[in-house]
């Protein structure tokens, strides 16, 4: 997840376990608006459905059907589903079951999957270095589907006028990150782009990155706009903060102010 950065640095950042482990979260966006309610996920990681439990003795485990019963919706009552990407690093149980060739069925059955179409080149025809991170089962069953859409970075008459994209191909080409406008300033989904807030600092990078270089220029752009028009930032991957906007201090560093434990309803 640091990439090239020393552990003596990123042990204070986030305390891994004794095999370097480091917990993480998978976050989703929900928005509601003009009576459709829209998911945001970076990547596929929640879209297959969680296998049921085989003994009382397993601890249920909290996933995004029950974050969403929390908000009095079930899956039938999702309209769209926006993919940031199509990576997954899915659980040890669902990994377990796709390799058992039991792979469960996709999440929100009358929901659209929109996602980009340069990335969906990508998934369909994976590079050597990041086709471990594509899961086929999945990719199968959105080709076949019926219900996905394809966008550029000007998006989908689906969403609305208040939505844009920027691109992103620094982590994995064509990474679609959605910008909402609100009253307050916009929201931008961070993706995988800028996976917590360590990630603020421009030379942070990952080894999943596919373009180290490109990235570091990616954020930049993406923290001057953010700074210029006092936009806040949704992180995905973030176990402690779910959203900041984004400041530069006296050294031109970026940094996180006014950040959110937990995401609170904003009212457009």
């Amino acid at each position: 997840m640091f990439g090239s950065t020393p552990r003596r640095d990123w042990v204070e950042w986030i305390h891994p376990d004794h095999e370097n482990q480091v917990e993480l979260a998978t976050r989703a966006m929900l928005v509601q608006q003009d009576g459709q309610n829209i998911l945001v996920l970076a990547g596929t990681d929640a879209l297959l459905a969680p296998p049921p439990r085989t003994c009382r003795c397993q601890l249920p485990t909290h996933g995004l059907l029950d974050g969403l019963a929390q908000h009095g919706l079930g899956e039938g009552q999702i309209h769209l589903v926006v993919l940031t990407h199509l990576h997954a690093m899915l659980p040890a149980d669902i990994r377990e079951a796709v390799n058992e060739g039991d792979t469960p069925r996709l999440l929100f059955p009358t929901a659209r999957y929109l996602t980009g179409w340069r990335h969906w080149r990508r998934a369909r025809h994976p590079h050597p270095r990041d086709r471990a991170l594509f899961v086929p089962q999945i990719i199968r069953q959105l080709d076949g589907c019926g219900r996905l859409e394809l966008l550029d970075d000007r998006g989908s008459p689906r969403l609305g006028p208040g939505w844009r994209f920027h691109v992103s191909d620094g982590y994995t080409p064509g990474q679609l990150l959605p910008e909402i406008d609100m009253p307050g300033g916009p929201v931008v989904f961070a993706g995988d782009l800028v996976p917590a807030v360590q990630w603020l600092q421009l030379d942070v990078t990952t080894a999943f990155d596919r373009n180290p270089e490109c990235l570091i220029e990616e954020k930049e752009r993406l923290f001057d706009y953010l700074v210029a028009n006092g936009g806040r930032l949704l992180l995905s991957r973030d176990p402690g903060v779910a959203m900041i906007k984004v400041m530069r201090d006296r050294q031109a560093r970026y940094k996180p102010f006014d950040s959110h434990v937990s995401l609170r309803r904003l009212d457009s």
